[in-house]
């Protein structure tokens, strides 16, 4: 069993401070290795790697609004302000290569205390752009690499990965379950589960290794850099379910609301399939920690009851402002018949965790912070805010 990391730190409120600390240093990364690990009057660090999940994509907004009336969408974009609207001022530079690593992002949300929060993952990261030696991505090095420095400037207390579902082409799947949707008629009617599951399968297989590897690098930088396992926190997470299960959705199956109004353009069968897939991919990743000694963090139901289009949750309006309890916590999506067309921000947000969903994850991971070594499933509540979220133990997983 591997020791818990917290002693001495506590979960404390958000500060903006920490956000421009994880920036700052991210940036500084190119800097030369020291030849040491880090002395103990080195600030700590909680360090996140991998994909958009725990970088922060789709952190520019607060639930989902169809009205562009003020140009703010009812006040949902938070990168909106007079004159126009800004992704710098939620992504900082990240917003220029796409890695959208934003203010909200897990390991800013979680605020723990009397550590500095980096943020080095990457929306689109896979595998390869985490591994030592692998694929540099988006202009920056692999993110093992970029967590070695770290190692050494910081005394690193956490590391959290999160990657897996871009090896999984998730978001090309979803992507075509909404085109399959579109293209349905009274006459054909097109599921994406028929064509795409055998290869979600194949590449299913593949995670079987691949995220082992991902773990045991971290733990091979780690150990290079002059850290033993117990001095640190490795933890793995899972992905929140973005669209609900087939009877908890606000629209009718039928025509092209839940498209033109809701944006999610599923059927009842697919999206009961997409969560499948999940459910899978969490199991997968659930053995990949218990083969590496880290902690698992199972996040498919930290979207409960706000998932894209879920009947316990609603659209922003004029008249029903942003709210954490009754918004939804996933950005809907701006699929199209014609891919790369986007109507709000970046297509590459939808089916994103929100502002909402980045500050849910990153309660999740402070509710784990307080606990010791383990498995643990983090559940929102229908109709809540973040504060109904709870963390219970998982060893079924």
């Amino acid at each position: 069993m591997r020791s818990a990391f917290m002693t001495g730190l506590r979960v404390g409120p958000w500060k903006g401070g920490a956000v421009v600390a994880g920036v700052a240093l991210v940036a500084g990364l190119a800097t030369a290795p020291q030849a040491q690990a880090a002395p103990p009057q080195a600030p700590a660090a909680v360090v996140t790697l991998g994909d958009s999940f725990i970088s922060g994509e789709a952190g520019r907004w607060s639930g989902n609004s169809n009205d562009s009336g003020q140009g703010d969408f009812s006040g949902t974009d938070r990168a909106w302000a007079p004159g126009g609207a800004d992704p710098h001022r939620v992504y900082g530079t990240s917003a220029d290569n796409g890695c959208h690593r934003s203010d909200v992002a897990e390991v800013h949300s979680a605020a723990i205390a009397n550590a500095t929060a980096v943020n080095i993952s990457c929306s689109g990261a896979k595998t390869t752009n985490v591994l030592t030696g692998g694929t540099a991505f988006k202009g920056e090095n692999p993110q093992n690499e970029q967590l070695a420095q770290v190692a050494r400037s910081h005394r690193v207390k956490v590391v959290v990965v999160s990657v897996g579902g871009n090896d999984l082409d998730l978001a090309g799947v979803a992507e075509q379950c909404g085109r399959d949707f579109l293209l349905s008629t009274v006459f054909v009617t097109y599921k994406c589960q028929s064509t795409q599951s055998q290869v979600v399968q194949s590449r299913m297989a593949a995670l079987a290794t691949s995220i082992p590897a991902v773990l045991d690098d971290v733990r091979a930088t780690m150990s290079a850099a002059g850290y033993a396992d117990t001095d640190y926190r490795l933890v793995l997470q899972g992905y929140a379910h973005p669209v609900p299960a087939s009877g908890d959705y606000r629209y009718a199956e039928s025509g092209y609301t839940r498209y033109q109004v809701g944006g999610c353009p599923f059927w009842n069968s697919d999206s009961d399939w997409l969560r499948s897939v999940n459910d899978q991919l969490a199991s997968v990743l659930s053995a990949a920690a218990t083969a590496e000694g880290a902690d698992f963090l199972d996040l498919r139901g930290a979207s409960a009851g706000h998932e894209v289009c879920n009947k316990n949750s609603a659209l922003v309006t004029p008249g029903a402002p942003p709210s954490p309890a009754a918004s939804e916590w996933v950005r809907f999506t701006d699929v199209t018949i014609v891919p790369g067309r986007s109507t709000q921000g970046d297509t590459q947000e939808s089916l994103h965790p929100n502002a909402y969903g980045q500050r849910a994850q990153g309660r999740c991971l402070a509710l784990l912070a307080a606990r010791g070594p383990g498995k643990y499933s983090c559940t929102a509540q229908p109709g809540a805010g973040i504060e109904g979220i709870t963390l219970a133990a998982n060893a079924g997983l």
